[in-house]
C-alpha cells in the first residue's frame, strides 16, 4: 500500500516554500493614555481574526486544481494565515474539512509538549478530522509517530502566540516574544502581531492513538 507522503498528501497548515512574511508596513497610533495600536499602513479586513488581533503576513503560492496550496513542504512550519483559519472554524489542519467526529474534537500533541496535568490545557495544533488522524501521525514531524491524543468535547478560543511591538528611535520594532500565548483581553494585545492561534482545551480525556481509531470504527 502506497503511504500517504507516497500519494503527495501535505497537511493544509504547512508552509510551503516560496510563501514568505509578507512587507509589514507597520505603524502605530496613540489611543489615550500611554496606550498605542498596532495597525498596516495598508490594513484589511483579513488582516485582524475574529477577536480583532492583528495577523502576521505571509504570502500565499497558487493553488491546485482541488485548491489545495502549492510548493515544497516546510513540515517544522504552519502558515499563519492557514493555521489561524483552520483553528478559528474548528477545520481539520491536513483537509481543512469539518473536523468534529461523533466523538469530539480530536486534537494531537507531540510526546513531552503538553502537560496534561496542567490547567488549562492549550493548544496550537488545528484539530484533526476521523479520516486524516493516521495521516496526521504520520506526517507531522512534532508528533513523532507517538503522539498524545485529546478528546474534547468543547475548545473555545483562549488567545494567540506572536510579539509584542513598541515604538523607539528606530520606528516601529519588536519589544517582547512572549514564550506563552497571551489570552484575549491581555492589554498587550493592542500592539501584538499573532502569527498562531491558541485554543483551550474543555471537557477533555487523552486516549491511547489504538483506544481512539477502534472507537472511530465502531461509531462510523
Amino acid at each position: 500500500m502506497r503511504s500517504a507522503n507516497e500519494l503527495g498528501l501535505i497537511p493544509y497548515v504547512i508552509q510551503r516554500e516560496g510563501e514568505d512574511a509578507a512587507p509589514d508596513n507597520l505603524l502605530m497610533t496613540s489611543i489615550g493614555a500611554g496606550r498605542y495600536r498596532l495597525y498596516y499602513a495598508d490594513e484589511e479586513p483579513q488582516d485582524r481574526d475574529l477577536r480583532g488581533t492583528l495577523w502576521a503576513r505571509c504570502s500565499f503560492n497558487p493553488v491546485d486544481a482541488d485548491q489545495r496550496p502549492t510548493g515544497k513542504p516546510q513540515w517544522r512550519l504552519m502558515h499563519p494565515y492557514r493555521q489561524m483559519m483552520t483553528m478559528q472554524a474548528m477545520r481539520c489542519q491536513v483537509c481543512a474539512g469539518r473536523a468534529r467526529t461523533p466523538l469530539g474534537f480530536i486534537f494531537l500533541a507531540g510526546p513531552g509538549a503538553v502537560n496534561t496535568e496542567h490547567v488549562p490545557v492549550l493548544t496550537n495544533q488545528p484539530p484533526v478530522c476521523a479520516r486524516h488522524v493516521r495521516a496526521a501521525v504520520r506526517l507531522c514531524p512534532h508528533l513523532d509517530g507517538r503522539p498524545v491524543v485529546f478528546l474534547a468535547q468543547s475548545a473555545p478560543l483562549y488567545g494567540v502566540h506572536g510579539v509584542i511591538y513598541g515604538y523607539g528611535d528606530g520606528g516601529v520594532h519588536v519589544v517582547d516574544q512572549p514564550d506563552a500565548p497571551l489570552p484575549y483581553g491581555h492589554p498587550n494585545l493592542s500592539t501584538f502581531l499573532a502569527s498562531q492561534l491558541v485554543r483551550r482545551l474543555g471537557s477533555f480525556r487523552v486516549v491511547d492513538l489504538d483506544e481512539l481509531l477502534r472507537a472511530l470504527s465502531a461509531a462510523a
